[in-house]
């Protein structure tokens, strides 16, 4: 085993601010959902989706769920995904009784194909669900013309996209609604949570009211719902990381700036034109390799460089055993390929120039572009 300390692959950045915060909400009593609630959801609109109105909820998986039951998906109707994702994506569809569909990814941004989408619709689709992959917005404006065509909505999964943007546009406002998640990795955290951003005020409410067993008021249930609250003790947390994220994703983008410059060996990330990538993952491709070939380098990057690195998404959703059903005998070329060839480097923001160093010349040794 190398003597080498390892290069995280993610890492959480929590300091004595986030500390503070959650004590001055142990110490006033209010832990449930509250104030900081209130403040954290007024706070996100501003800095993140151009103050469209935002509900908080337990996690980012909640914060789908509840958004499509919020806009009236449910049984009989189809949703098309990608399977290029994690399972949560489709899950949330699964959830409300609708059927998730799966289409097939561009290989440059690992983002829906809006080609691949348009084949899918049927007279049960009602909605197309984008994920904005690894902090790069998918193509919300092809999509959003085969959602026009067909009639459909767009509803954004951009839990790992804080603050990328389309034409300047941020993501989480193209769509019925965005959905953003606040797990510990992510460019920034509550802890754990979902922030979902809603096109108007009616669908905010139908939020507000599931996530809160169905009432506004107490004791005055209008709906059947659930207990997906945010707690005050996460909203802090999440207030101080948000007058943190920006800083951070300037530095994300720096990293990646750099190791796109030195890389070798790999393909390395596309930004399409007009969007700007926030870097949650830093995912490159060994084009032409089998996963087997891939997770080899994997393994020799962690074990005998100790370079931290993650595979995003070894088995695609339509394979898995929760979700072929869905699926049977389905093939996707690309999503296909991407499961085989990906890996993802670190990117974080404390991550120094002797870590991005080692990066470079770790990924040329193992793969015969350093020699």
């Amino acid at each position: 085993m190398s003597e080498l300390p390892m290069i995280p692959a993610a890492r959480p950045l929590i300091g004595e601010e986030e500390r503070a915060a959650v004590d001055r909400v142990l110490r006033s009593g209010m832990v449930a959902q509250g104030p900081e609630v209130a403040a954290f959801e007024e706070e996100f609109a501003r800095v993140l989706v151009g103050g469209r109105e935002c509900v908080a909820v337990n996690s980012g998986t909640s914060g789908l769920h509840l958004g499509l039951l919020a806009a009236g998906v449910g049984p009989g109707d189809e949703v098309i995904v990608p399977s290029f994702t994690f399972a949560a994506t489709a899950n949330a569809v699964a959830l409300t009784g609708a059927r998730p569909v799966f289409a097939d990814i561009e290989l440059d941004t690992f983002c829906l194909d809006p080609a691949s989408v348009e084949a899918a619709v049927s007279p049960a689709t009602v909605g197309v669900m984008p994920v904005h992959l690894y902090g790069h917005p998918a193509d919300v404006e092809a999509l959003g013309a085969v959602c026009a065509r067909h009639g459909l909505a767009l509803f954004e999964d951009a839990a790992q996209a804080h603050g990328a943007t389309v034409g300047g546009r941020p993501v989480g406002t193209f769509g019925t609604f965005g959905m953003f998640s606040l797990y510990p990795t992510k460019n920034m955290t509550s802890g754990e949570g979902g922030m979902v951003s809603c096109a108007d005020p009616g669908l905010a409410r139908r939020v507000r009211l599931l996530r809160n067993q169905g009432m506004e008021a107490q004791y005055r249930n209008e709906v059947i719902g659930l207990n997906n609250r945010m707690t005050d003790i996460h909203a802090a947390i999440g207030r101080v990381q948000l007058t943190k994220v920006w800083g951070w994703t300037q530095q994300r983008r720096e990293n990646a700036a750099w190791l796109d410059a030195n890389l070798s060996g790999v393909v390395t990330p596309v930004v399409r034109a007009g969007c700007e990538h926030v870097y949650h993952q830093y995912t490159v491709r060994l084009e032409g390799a089998s996963a087997a070939e891939r997770d080899e380098v994997v393994a020799v990057l962690r074990e005998e460089h100790r370079v931290g690195c993650g595979v995003y998404y070894p088995v695609p959703n339509h394979e898995l055993v929760s979700l072929a059903r869905f699926a049977p005998e389905q093939e996707l070329p690309v999503t296909a390929k991407a499961a085989a060839e990906v890996f993802s480097l670190p990117v974080h923001p404390s991550l120094g120039e002797g870590d991005l160093e080692r990066i470079v010349a770790a990924v040329g040794a193992v793969t015969g572009a350093g020699a």
